[in-house]
């Protein structure tokens, strides 16, 4: 399906046993909609960990986006006064993170992104990956589904028996639902059975 070129912010958080698949999710943004900027978390932006260099993620998202990296406050806020995004989302979407944007706490670039973004009346989109999500981000989670124009990636337990908890959206579904979301509607089902 050929969309026609849309504005899209894609924010990173410290999920970083995603980044592989999140870059996916990014590539296929990109392809769909044409025009995506990258925004990283703190975190995410300069962390070495045993699942990659921080450098060398930074180097294959400026090469998908095509445009320099958001990884400051002083970036991020333009977003809303200049209305730069059509659309916003954050894939992986942290526990943390959850619980900043539920509760309006906006000290890290994503959080502080998606304010400005959201002062402008335009999707956030999140893409979920946490170990607590059906527990002390339950209640963020729910406070979110309920907030007017935020959507979520469809999700599902990613380990049920080992990590009964935790929740981690279908990142193959993340420009499926940001093309929903730019028509106002939630992408459905929300809850995914388990993976095949």
């Amino acid at each position: 399906m050929e969309d026609s070129v849309r504005r899209i912010g894609f924010a990173f958080c410290g999920s970083f046993c995603t980044f592989d698949t999140a870059l996916k999710a990014l590539r296929a943004v990109k392809d769909r909609f044409g025009d995506v900027s990258v925004i990283l978390s703190e975190n995410s932006g300069s962390l070495d960990t045993r699942f990659g260099k921080a450098q060398d993620f930074r180097r294959e998202m400026e090469d998908i986006s095509g445009k320099p990296l958001i990884d400051s406050l002083t970036a991020a806020e333009p977003i809303g006064p200049r209305k730069l995004l059509d659309a916003l989302v954050i894939c992986p979407c942290t526990g943390n993170t959850l619980g900043k944007l539920a509760n309006g706490v906006t000290d890290s670039t994503v959080a502080l992104a998606a304010k400005a973004h959201l002062r402008n009346a335009r999707p956030l989109i999140l893409a979920v990956s946490t170990n607590d999500a059906l527990a002390g981000a339950a209640k963020n989670i729910g406070v979110l589904l309920d907030k007017k124009n935020t959507y979520f990636v469809p999700f599902r337990q990613d380990d049920p028996m080992g990590k009964p908890t935790s929740l981690v959206a279908d990142f193959s579904l993340v420009p499926d639902t940001v093309a929903a979301a730019l028509e106002g509607r939630q992408l459905q089902p929300l809850v995914l059975g388990p993976a095949n």
